[in-house]
């Protein structure tokens, strides 16, 4: 078969660069059906030994110092933005107004204003976006929403998203850039919470009213070396600096078909080590899944007659499900994190190959970040508030 190859170039190494270099790398042979392939071009970061890493450790043919080598490289079509919050703006644009297809991790800039920028010139650009809710992904993910919309779960009433992480909850974890609203922007809103409030609008559509409240638990934090992430830690008595974006946010919302739900999400939160998870309830039925066990899903749903069963059904995931047979065979044969960053990445580059937008893509970023303005906007009014969609143009 006669395939296209879509030159790779990545800016930033860090572990999301370096995750979806991987995934660019495997799908050749996890995907046969492919309609094309991949070459691993140029990798940009600033670090000598990441440089280094990309050509030794990955295959990329070269590495540079400098983000706008990326943009440049004539062999370059599909640039992966992976760089810290603030730089997504500048990297981004850059990259659509060169005519490559741009994939940029969430949030798509710090704040909104700049997510709405970033979307309105790639727009105008005319190029294939993707951005990262790789959540959306999951096997048993993409059953529930088959589930929810063929009515098998009824009128949806109630929604609860939540994502819960401890890589913050160490006082002594390091000032990393996260934790910068000048570096990163928004706190857990922009880092976590998104994830939480794609996965309810793909499921069950839009919010259209949120009642919002934000906290800081950990106001000063050690200062990171050169190369300190936030999974490092300090020691006791470390030079200290503050912490200006929130480590958790919360919120109760009203849905566009009238359903009521609410969202958490936490980077200091004690106990949860990484849970993402949802929980949908119907007048016929209700699922739950939780990122901790991927591949477990339990499914409540009344019976022909009407009547409700004692208690939900465990399911786990499998090939009969959709995406799961290209890494294992059979039932309940786990799949991990990084496979779903390779179906992530199979999907957004057949579109690319096609020419289609690929979804999620920039506008879906601005979808989260309407709802992020009004949640802004709520914790600072302490009132309801109405999510005002930013997509101004997009089609």
């Amino acid at each position: 078969m006669n395939r296209p190859t879509l030159g790779i170039g990545v800016v930033g190494f860090g572990w999301m660069g370096q995750a979806h270099s991987r995934s660019a790398a495997r799908i050749p042979s996890l995907f046969p059906e492919r309609t094309f392939d991949t070459e691993l071009v140029i990798c940009g970061d600033n670090v000598p030994a990441r440089q280094e890493q990309a050509i030794d450790g990955f295959g990329f043919r070269e590495a540079a110092p400098a983000w706008e080598a990326v943009i440049e490289h004539p062999d370059v079509d599909v640039v992966y933005v992976t760089a810290p919050n603030m730089m997504h703006e500048e990297v981004a644009i850059a990259a659509a107004e060169a005519g490559k297809a741009v994939f940029c991790e969430k949030p798509v800039g710090g704040k909104p204003d700049q997510t709405v920028r970033v979307e309105a010139a790639a727009r105008k650009a005319g190029v294939i976006t993707g951005v990262g809710y790789n959540y959306r992904w999951a096997p048993l993910v993409l059953h529930a929403k088959r589930l929810i919309d063929s009515g098998a779960l009824g009128e949806i009433t109630n929604y609860r998203g939540r994502f819960f992480a401890m890589y913050g909850a160490d006082p002594l974890g390091l000032l990393s850039w996260r934790f910068d609203i000048d570096q990163a922007g928004y706190g857990v809103s922009s880092d976590i919470l998104s994830h939480a409030v794609d996965l309810a609008t793909m499921l069950i559509g839009p919010v259209t009213t949120v009642s919002g409240t934000m906290e800081t638990f950990i106001r000063e934090r050690p200062l990171p070396s050169a190369t300190g992430t936030h999974f490092d830690r300090g020691k006791p008595g470390d030079p200290t600096g503050p912490v200006t974006n929130e480590d958790y946010a919360a919120a109760m919302t009203v849905f566009a078909n009238g359903a009521r739900g609410t969202f958490e999400a936490s980077r200091s939160i004690m106990g949860p080590e990484c849970q993402m998870a949802f929980d949908v309830y119907g007048t016929n039925g209700a699922l739950r899944w939780n990122l901790e066990t991927m591949n477990e899903m339990e499914v409540f749903l009344v019976d022909e007659s009407g009547r409700a069963p004692r208690g939900y059904t465990k399911v786990f995931a499998g090939d009969r499900y959709p995406f799961h047979g290209h890494f294992v065979p059979g039932d309940a044969n786990s799949i991990g994190y990084e496979d779903l960053k390779v179906i992530e990445n199979f999907n957004f580059l057949t579109a690319v190959a096609s020419g289609e937008q690929h979804q999620p893509g920039f506008a879906e970023a601005v979808d989260y970040v309407s709802f992020q303005d009004a949640w802004v906007r709520s914790c600072e009014s302490g009132t309801w508030t109405d999510v005002v969609s930013l997509r101004e143009g997009i089609a």
